[in-house]
């Protein structure tokens, strides 16, 4: 499956974005979809994962609240978006498809990156 992540951009602290992954090659829905970020100079984060159905989420804390993950099968694409944007969440976003996992070797399929940049 191939993974297509868009959305990126500048916003200002407060603000808000939707990144999306579309993926193609194989339906999207047999596959949890996770997604991570990479701030520059620090290692890659887990942000959060959505089951099949999108019936379960799970997000790491600190976007819990503001982020919300959902999907739309007959789509065969993924959202993630996020609300009161802080400068720290500024990253490069990548979504991914595998297990339903906070670790990112539990992911077999990564789209590119979409750069997100938080102004303060």
């Amino acid at each position: 499956v191939q993974l297509q992540a868009s959305g990126g951009g500048t916003v200002q602290a407060g603000g808000s974005l939707r990144l999306s992954c579309a993926a193609s090659g194989r339906t999207v829905s047999v596959y949890v979809m996770g997604w991570f970020r990479q701030a520059s100079g620090k290692e890659r984060e887990f942000v959060g994962v959505i089951n099949w159905s999108g019936g379960t989420t799970y997000y790491a804390d600190p976007v819990k609240g503001r982020f919300t993950i959902s999907r739309d099968n007959a789509k065969n694409t993924v959202y993630l978006q996020m609300n009161s944007l802080k400068p720290e969440d500024t990253a490069v976003y990548y979504c991914a498809a595998g297990r339903y996992s906070v670790r990112s070797s539990d992911y077999n399929y990564w789209g590119q990156g979409t750069l997100v940049t938080v102004s303060s």
